[in-house]
């Protein structure tokens, strides 16, 4: 006899016979549905599933002790399992290594302090009203009045936990919502009956239509450039070459207090990787060699990979050293290509964050442009693009556009590609707000988020070296080897001198190329370059350290040679003079000798 089975995912037939035990039966559902586990089933012989009795009541019924006939329906009813998720939910909360500013944020109160109102609080110094009150870090008119246009991320989860906080000020990781990352891939696999993806889709695997909107959180908030000279130096190539430069910024994150619960990227470093430089662009090839090694230069040096910086600058031809204004309101600010490349290096730089289910969400890897603002000057910019894009590129539904203002959505393919609607929002002449469709392109400005950037006014930069060494990969200029290693180092005339010029990142690295220290000693040697509470004697120690100064000095590079790291004076000593050899005997007479002991002949003429 054949029964029909109604649940949530349809309607499905299943061949029975009369004398068949609801246990077997139950199995034969569980296949239907695609269910591991028949025990999760509840059945009854009307809709409501109030009425449904479990599956392990009915185990050892009959077909035919129920009453059920040729036809009749079964009225299913069950619960997905959500063990793969609390499991993964759970390692997150405890196994994820977060940045050690995240764990910072975790802990702080977070609100704005405000001052006593002179016109309208009416209480002594130590109580407090609506007017003097704190606010959360996410107050919309705070960030509105102080032209804080995306909240920090840390605000942002305070926000969306605001709703469950019992106390305002509390900052109670546990109680703080899983953080789910965007996905507009097909779901797969689906419940709903069907053949799996590409050969089929429904409305329950499908993604849903996308509205863009600019995202209202941003994972860095401030990029500071330790010292002014990192971007001059990083200048230099374009001024002599005329092409554009890209670089990887090194550095740190660290708590920004002009941001409520706001994080900056403090850039000590920028590492030009092998590249091929042209007048209107740069080819790169990812990952570049020696990325490991430089990555672990950083790590030594207590550093990380922040973001990129790249130039797009043209002279204007004045004279004066102002530069041609290509990126404004009225054409771009990021073009599409440039955004599909920062979204991409966002998702190979994810964030660890114990609130999301996956262990990360979003990036805090920045994108930095040198190029020329409305006045003709020089000036950097810092972005980040939004997660929202991230996950369109992940699921391939947009593309780059020949125009650069403007995203491309990609066509549907059967059986290849599915594209969702995309819909965008903005106000019309007459200032109503209205949804367009993205057919088939959409403006970038819902793709960015704006991060501030600048200087310290009292600069502190981990790198103290102002003796001049080759950066890498400018072959063009200059070149890096040890005849250059030989002359940064032998230019110190005291220990102290020599730990200054050893404090330099493109020093160390190019030290790290030559493989003459082993791991443990190279992070000493870092440390001593980075650290002013390390002895610079401590090098002496290492063998590595000690055939680097022998392979320089037996190279002939350095006339006046290395100085010692265990010198506790600054002067140098007196080389000693050379013998001379007589041209016409090659008889070896002492320095100051005019003849020759031998021949008589002069030495010289």
């Amino acid at each position: 006899m054949l029964l029909r089975i109604r649940s949530k995912d349809g309607m499905h037939r299943i061949q029975v016979e009369p004398g068949e035990t609801f246990q077997s039966f139950g199995q034969k559902v569980a296949e239907a549905l695609k269910l591991t586990d028949p025990s999760l089933l509840a059945m009854a012989n009307d809709p409501n599933p109030a009425n449904a009795a479990p599956l392990t009541e009915l185990a050892n019924k009959t077909i035919q002790e129920a009453n059920l006939k040729h036809g009749d329906i079964v009225y299913v009813s069950f619960t997905e399992p959500q063990l793969e998720e609390t499991t993964v939910t759970g390692v997150n909360s405890v196994s994820v290594k977060q940045d050690a500013v995240d764990d910072f944020l975790e802990k702080q109160r977070g609100l704005i302090k405000r001052p006593k109102d002179l016109k309208f609080c009416r209480h002594g110094a130590n109580a407090m009203c609506d007017y003097c009150m704190p606010l959360e870090p996410y107050d919309a008119k705070y960030l509105e009045e102080n032209k804080i246009k995306h909240m920090s991320f840390h605000a942002y989860l305070r926000q969306l936990n605001s709703s469950q906080q019992k106390t305002p000020s509390a900052a109670i990781t546990n109680s703080l919502p899983s953080l789910e990352e965007q996905n507009f891939r097909v779901k797969v696999p689906c419940t709903g009956g069907h053949a799996p993806w590409p050969e089929g889709i429904c409305s329950k695997c499908q993604p849903s239509s996308i509205t863009l909107q600019s995202q209202s959180y941003r994972m860095v908030d401030h990029v500071e450039f330790s010292s002014a000279s990192l971007i001059e130096s990083f200048l230099n190539y374009w001024r002599a070459s005329g092409t554009q430069r890209f670089g990887y910024l090194y550095g740190r994150y660290e708590p920004y207090l002009d941001v409520p619960l706001g994080i900056k990227a403090v850039v000590e470093a920028i590492y030009e990787p092998p590249q091929t430089d042209h007048s209107d662009g740069i080819q790169l090839t990812l990952p570049w060699d020696n990325e490991s090694k430089v990555n672990e230069v950083a790590a030594d040096c207590g550093l990380v990979q922040v973001g990129m910086i790249y130039s797009d600058l043209i002279d204007d031809g004045t004279g004066k050293g102002t530069v041609v204004a290509k990126r404004h309101v009225d054409s771009y600010f990021l073009s599409s290509v440039e955004c599909i490349f920062s979204a991409e290096m966002q998702r190979r730089h994810p964030n660890a964050c114990r609130q999301s289910r996956t262990g990360t969400f979003g990036s805090k890897f920045v994108t930095c442009v040198i190029s020329g603002d409305v006045e003709g000057n020089i000036d950097v910019k810092a972005y980040q693009v939004s997660d929202t894009l991230t996950a369109l590129k992940e699921a391939e539904i947009v593309e780059a556009s020949k125009k650069p203002s403007v995203m491309r959505v990609k066509e549907s393919i059967p059986h290849e590609r599915y594209v969702p609607e995309v819909f965008y929002k903005f106000k019309n002449e007459y200032n109503v707000v209205v949804t367009q469709p993205a057919q088939p392109t959409f403006p970038v400005e819902y793709l960015l988020v704006n991060v501030t950037n600048g200087f310290p006014q009292n600069p502190d930069p981990v790198f103290l070296s102002t003796t001049e060494f080759p950066i890498e990969n400018r072959d063009l200029l200059t070149l890096q080897n040890m005849g250059s290693l030989s002359k940064a180092l032998s230019a110190a005339k005291s220990p102290q001198e020599l730990k200054n010029n050893l404090s330099n990142f493109h020093l160390l690295c190019f030290i790290k190329f030559t493989d003459m220290l082993s791991k443990d000693e190279f992070k000493v040697l870092c440390q001593v370059a980075t650290t002013s509470d390390k002895d610079i004697t401590e090098l002496d120690h290492l063998s590595g350290w000690q055939t680097l100064q022998m392979v320089l000095k037996e190279s002939g590079s350095s006339a006046g040679g290395l100085p010692s790291s265990s010198s506790n004076t600054s002067s140098s000593h007196a080389t000693p003079a050379a013998e001379i050899s007589c041209r016409h005997c090659t008889f070896t007479n002492p320095a100051g000798n005019e003849s020759c002991e031998m021949c008589g002949l002069p030495l010289s003429g």
